[in-house]
């Protein structure tokens, strides 16, 4: 049985709101990085307090209204499926604040956590504001869109980022890593994976594996699982005939992403 790979569950939590993940420093491995996965019924609310932990509030599918006690931003999201391939907009909420999510339509969210002390403007975080990138080449792209990344000084510890593979390409690859805080070469930072696959019966092959082989586990990932990356490499193999995609969560000590490629696979870059 796997120790990073977490299936759905969903419980309900209050008329309309079903619960489908939860993860935290108290049932994982991770310190730095805690993440909720939630279904809405339209017209259904949830509220929550924050403590010493900063949230961003991605609208995965779906519309939703977001709301602290200063401000509000209605009908926020803008896609039915994350195979539109098209940003959606997210809400930066700053630690020990006190936020309301209600749906407009059926919606499907992830509460994005990290440590956090510093108290920051909530803000909406707009679709068109995504900057949106394509890596990779021959059978390693993906297409990416940048949520909340190192070079955006709203928040402090968070960053959160989308990623499209399509059929038969790679991801994360060449292996790497950001496990080391040891900057400028790397920084440590966790990350946990959100999947989904098109079409949803598909499934990808996702390993986590660092240097020493502490940690080395290989796993079949189906739509709407989570893997946990507390440390080590985490390539992902999407299989011919399906898309895939996944929502990344990264926070560590210092909010810079830098990774360190696994140097046996690094010549893959290289290729004319």
């Amino acid at each position: 049985m796997s120790t990073l790979l977490r299936k759905p569950n969903a419980v309900e939590i209050s008329p309309g709101v079903k619960l489908v993940h939860e993860v935290n420093s108290e049932n994982s491995p991770l310190e730095y990085v805690a993440l909720k996965v939630m279904d809405f019924a339209p017209g259904a609310s949830y509220r929550e307090e924050l403590g010493k932990v900063e949230c961003c509030i991605v609208a995965l599918t779906g519309q939703i209204t977001v709301s602290d006690d200063k401000v509000t931003f209605e009908n926020i999201g803008t896609r039915k499926n994350v195979f539109e391939k098209k940003p959606t907009d997210s809400v930066y909420m700053s630690n020990d604040r006190t936020f309301v999510v209600e749906a407009v339509t059926e919606a499907r969210i992830i509460l994005c956590y990290s440590p956090s002390e510093k108290q920051l403007p909530t803000r909406l975080i707009k679709a068109q504001d995504n900057s949106v990138e394509h890596r990779g080449k021959y059978n390693n792209k993906r297409l990416v869109h940048n949520i909340l990344p190192d070079s955006d000084p709203t928040a402090n510890s968070l960053l959160v980022v989308e990623v499209f593979t399509d059929s038969a390409n790679w991801s994360s690859y060449p292996p790497h890593k950001h496990d080391q805080d040891n900057l400028p070469y790397e920084s440590f930072l966790e990350e946990t994976y959100y999947h989904e696959m098109n079409p949803r019966q598909g499934f990808v092959f996702q390993r986590v594996y660092t240097d020493d082989r502490s940690i080395d586990e290989t796993m079949a990932v189906e739509n709407g699982d989570v893997v946990l990356v507390p440390a080590g490499y985490h390539p992902v193999a999407v299989p011919d005939g399906y898309d895939a995609y996944y929502l990344n969560i990264m926070a560590g000590p210092k909010r810079i992403w830098k990774f360190h490629n696994e140097p046996e696979h690094e010549w893959i870059l290289d290729r004319k």
